[in-house]
């Protein structure tokens, strides 16, 4: 005859045979997460197609590739791309997309070297092109937010108007820098310990994306709603609101992008930020961010950016086509995007 077993003291069952083999809860915290393994993985991936890059350009060019001041080069030609592409990390992992990077660029560029904005120096010319930047965001954030329109086509949209813009603005000719501060940024003189001020201004940007990504409020809200706007908002998520600061952000990359293409060229042009587009989006997603949102790295972009400019460089050095290297980086961001899409798939089974 069998008895009932009572209950302990309290009033607490006793614990099942799942429970009593639970791992302790120290056990528990440190295992790291999986999440944080593909991170790593798809990291080091990236350090490996880059370190096989480097050693493309030493077989090819050893002596071309290796100079320092060609080393200075490639960091400074992605500075300028890698500054919009921080930005536009943030508008593909919460769902988006933003065409009119490139377009933006330029106009901030031209307007900022209009002869009415030099005479106003160097500050003149600094706040010109970011608050320009910043219009053209707050346009495209408004219209996607609050007028509903698809991104695709407002950014799309903002990306011919910018670019008429830029062109009425400088009548098909180059506009000239003669403010001396800006021109003396991008001598060698500016140099800190041998690094192109440039380079500074894309490290302080990055550093503060990765900031602003992986360790405020900000950066989970983006990546919320980029998963899932509906539960974003369900969870008390301002969507709309944060989709106009993420195309505000995305403008202000674009501002301090031109500003430095004006440093590094000392002109201002309406061609300027041709194709960036392209770049910032391919850098972004082979970088690891999801095309579709709710995941996006700026380590892994940044690492994108380097990839492609390396890979620039290394067909300059070579004496490639232009058009070889379009091709090539249109291949890489269909190979690109076919991981993402696997990886997902495989994420979801």
């Amino acid at each position: 005859m069998t008895h009932p077993v009572s209950p302990p003291a309290g009033g607490v069952p006793p614990a099942s045979g799942a429970e009593k083999q639970a791992p302790p809860a120290e056990s528990r915290r440190t295992a790291p997460p999986a999440v944080f393994a593909r991170l790593d993985v798809r990291t080091l991936s990236l350090l490996g197609v880059l370190a096989a890059l480097v050693v493309a350009g030493c077989v090819t060019r050893p002596e071309a590739f290796w100079d320092v001041d060609n080393l200075r080069l490639v960091l400074t030609q992605a500075s300028v791309i890698g500054v919009v592409t921080v930005g536009m990390t943030f508008v593909i992992a919460a769902g988006g997309i933003d065409l009119s990077v490139g377009a933006v660029v330029a106009l901030s560029s031209v307007w900022a070297t209009t002869v009415a904005t030099q005479e106003f120096g160097f500050t003149g010319v600094l706040f010109t092109a970011v608050v320009v930047g910043l219009g053209c965001g707050l346009v495209n954030g408004a219209l996607i937010a609050y007028g509903a329109m698809v991104p695709f086509i407002a950014t799309l949209a903002m990306l011919a108007s910018a670019r008429g813009l830029a062109l009425l603005i400088t009548e098909g000719r180059t506009q000239r820098v003669t403010v001396e501060g800006v021109l003396d940024l991008g001598g060698r003189e500016a140099y800190v310990l041998g690094v192109p001020p440039l380079v500074l201004v894309f490290a302080a940007v990055t550093v503060a994306g990765w900031l602003l990504l992986n360790r405020t409020t900000f950066g989970r809200r983006t990546v919320a709603v980029g998963g899932n706007a509906e539960a974003a908002r369900l969870a008390g998520i301002d969507v709309r609101r944060q989709r106009l600061y993420l195309y505000l952000l995305s403008g202000l990359c674009c501002g301090i992008a031109a500003f430095m293409l004006v440093v590094l060229s000392g002109s201002g042009q309406n061609t300027n930020g041709n194709l960036y587009e392209l770049d910032a989006i391919a850098a972004a997603i082979i970088g690891g961010t999801l095309l579709s949102g709710g995941r996006g790295t700026i380590v892994g972009s940044v690492l994108g950016v380097l990839i492609f400019t390396t890979i620039t460089n290394i067909f300059a050095l070579n004496n490639a086509q232009s058009d070889v290297q379009q091709i090539a980086k249109g291949a890489i961001i269909v190979a690109a995007v076919l991981v993402q899409s696997r990886t997902v798939r495989n994420e979801l089974t």
